[in-house]
């Protein structure tokens, strides 16, 4: 099995015993299949399924086989096939049947707005739709629906109301699924469905939300408008989704420990069956060929399908060849800013200020009084090394060291807002948040539970310059509130992936980027801002940070243009978004890159910053197909197995030489260069006999 997290073992002895066991114990596979070769003496392919699955691991000595001939799902849409469990032994017999195209081991991935609407351009200063503008030609989505596959959804908040919505649209058939705190009652005409898929770890069966993260991205991507919202007083004002009118169906495919691709695979089914028309994806994991991940194969069959998948692009930058979601018939999308921030001074004794970020919203610290300021890696207990102390991590600040005082912690090996806890526990007063190497002079704003400010690499070596030099370091920490018409804006988030791409380097991800910092949207009840156990605080909005959150920004705009255009396709829609997408800020000048202040390039941004009302009316769109696709596989050089385990065709291709396609090239006919797009040519083309 693949895993995001890396846990390592050691072991002086291991016995032969124990090895055995272990390389025969079962696990999760999803198991790629022509339905075609279905003999006629089965009613359905599920009856096939589980013949097929009882003839193996009934021919098995293994005692643990008998796990093997339950079916964990049955994948009827957008990818045929089924999960189960097995021995490797077993999966082995399973790939050599005719019938079997793929066999893939179960992977665990992770989870990956008051403004942004305005800085869309979608709504006016004074918070009113733009006069003939996409939302008047798309109802603000009404006829659409966006499936949200995420950790669940908290239906009572007022985000998903359906107060003045239309009927649920006819071409919707899918259903709210109960569960013990989950009623049908709680779908309406703005939630038209819920589902759980929890075969890869059991342990949420409900499609209620209890993290967040999925609240806050269906909320984004298609919330109903709240008036007069904030969060702990931070961006006051009415709130509202992008496609405020669209339908919103999630799917419950993450749990505490993560998403696991047989229910990621079976929800893209679902989803798909139950006729949604976007699918908004904040979830990755690691880059794999096309033909080797179940995930890219399910959203091939989306795009059959005619539904946009907008996929997040990971938030591991700024490091090149970071980014995740990467086929090219789908929309991967990274992360800018927008023109809102909350600032945060770190003021010392000498009266210098530095100024950083924070959502802190608890007792300020007294005024003119400036308290003891202190490197981390000096406050370690005994026996717990500087680096510890340093990254606060739990249990290795000494509380005698730590008292009254504020701490200097570097960012880096777990949550930001624990980093603060630890130092509340150890008796501290506040916290500054120091960004270390790459992360540069990218900064994200955190609901603290102790008075903390988060400051730039450029910043810190001042902060440490002070520290080493005065005799007696003092200093305070001061909370702006909200500031809006931040200059520059956009920048690139400076945690949004880059390229160029790890699978089709001549094929440019992401795609393009929207807003992903800061963004305001619902949070359940009964969780923490922070997520941490120890928060406590009600809230029923958050504001987080990531391409997570850029990435429904871009559903709920491909919702829009689904609606005003309904007989556009996935490629025309992402097309369309592209070709009007802008690489300069507000103030006209080139995009930058957030964590370091230098010119931002295709890696960073892709075709560039959304542009939702251009979008609408681009002039020309770039139209592209299952056949399109199938000749980028052949070009690209896939086998004729590797294309019919991904498009279940069977097709013989030429093979044509990309070395000298230029890497700016993007597939589908479509180049760009700096501020210009220009038509071009296919970057290949292929002969295919069908």
């Amino acid at each position: 099995m693949w895993f995001i997290w890396v846990f390592v073992f050691c072991s002086l002895i291991t016995s032969s015993y124990s090895t055995q066991l272990e390389d025969n114990a079962s696990q999760q596979y999803i198991v790629r299949v022509r339905n075609e070769f279905k003999p006629s003496m089965f009613s359905d392919v599920e009856h096939w399924y589980r013949s097929t699955l009882q003839s193996i691991t009934s021919n098995q000595l293994d005692s643990q086989s008998s796990k093997g001939s339950d079916l964990l799902h049955v994948y009827r849409t957008v990818f045929h096939g089924f999960a189960a469990e097995l021995t490797p032994q077993q999966a082995e017999l399973v790939k050599s049947r005719p019938e079997v195209l793929a066999v893939f081991p179960n992977e665990i991935l992770h989870i990956q707005t008051t403004r942004s609407p305005q800085f869309l351009g979608l709504l006016t200063s004074n918070n009113v739709p733009t006069p003939l503008g996409l939302f008047k030609d798309s109802d603000y989505g009404s006829e659409v629906v966006i499936g949200v596959l995420d950790t669940g959804v908290w239906p009572e908040r007022e985000s998903f109301s359906d107060t003045g919505l239309d009927p649920i649209p006819s071409h919707w058939k899918g259903e709210c699924v109960e569960s013990s705190d989950f009623k049908k009652s709680n779908c309406n005409k703005k939630l038209v469905g819920a589902r759980f898929f929890a075969s890869g770890f059991g342990a949420y069966n409900t499609p209620r939300d209890t993290q967040g993260h999925g609240t806050h991205t269906s909320s984004t991507a298609a919330g109903s408008k709240l008036l007069n919202t904030s969060f702990l007083g931070f961006a006051p004002g009415d709130a509202t989704g992008i496609a405020s009118k669209a339908r919103i169906a999630v799917y419950k495919v993450c749990g505490h420990t993560g998403c696991t691709s047989v229910d990621i695979v079976a929800a893209y089914d679902k989803a798909v069956e139950d006729g949604v028309d976007i699918i908004s994806f904040s979830i990755g994991g690691n880059v794999h060929p096309y033909e080797l991940d179940p995930i890219a194969i399910a959203q091939f069959g989306a795009m059959e399908h005619n539904v946009l998948v907008s996929a997040a692009a990971g938030n591991d930058g700024p490091t090149l060849g970071t980014v995740t979601n990467i086929p090219p018939w789908i929309t991967t999308v990274g992360a800018g800013t927008i023109d809102r921030k909350f600032p945060a001074d770190l003021v010392l004794e000498d009266g210098s200020v530095f100024t950083g970020v924070s959502l802190y919203s608890g007792p300020a610290l007294p005024k003119k009084k400036f308290f003891p300021l202190v490197y981390a890696g000096n406050l370690s207990k005994s026996g717990s090394g500087i680096n510890f102390g340093a990254l606060c991590l739990p249990g290795h600040l000494d509380p005698k060291l730590v008292s009254g005082k504020i701490v200097v912690c570097e960012r880096g090996s777990i949550p930001r807002a624990l980093k603060g806890e630890v130092v509340k526990n150890a008796s501290g007063v506040g916290m500054v948040l120091a960004n270390v190497g790459d992360l540069g002079e990218s900064l994200i704003a955190d609901a603290h539970v102790i008075p903390t400010t988060a400051i730039t690499v450029s910043a810190a070596k001042k902060i440490y310059l002070y520290l080493a030099e005065s005799k007696d370091p003092r200093a305070t920490i001061v909370f702006r509130g909200t500031e809006l018409n931040v200059n520059p804006a956009p920048v690139v988030a400076g945690f949004s992936s880059r390229g160029p791409n790890q699978i089709s380097d001549h094929i440019i991800k992401p795609d393009l980027i929207g807003p992903g910092v800061h963004i305001l949207a619902a949070w359940p009840s009964g969780v923490g801002p922070t997520t941490l156990p120890s928060d406590k605080r009600e809230t029923s909005v958050n504001i987080l940070s990531g391409t997570s959150m850029s990435t429904p920004h871009i559903s709920g705009v491909a919702a829009l243009l689904k609606a005003a255009h309904q007989d556009w396709s996935p490629a025309r829609i992402k097309s369309a978004m592209m070709t009007t997408s802008y690489v300069v800020d507000h103030n006209g000048k080139q995009l930058v890159d957030d964590s370091t202040g230098d010119l931002a390039t295709m890696w960073h941004y892709g075709s560039g910053h959304v542009d939702p009302e251009k979008a609408v009316d681009p002039g020309l769109v770039y139209d592209l197909g299952v056949d399109d696709y199938i000749d980028f596989l052949c070009a690209s050089g896939y086998s004729k197995d590797g294309i019919a385990t991904i498009t279940k065709r069977s097709v013989t291709s030429k093979k044509f030489d990309l070395s000298g396609v230029e890497r700016k090239t993007a597939f589908g006919r479509l180049t760009w260069e700096y501020e210009k797009h220009v038509v071009s040519m296919p970057i290949a083309v292929t002969q295919r006999i069908a």
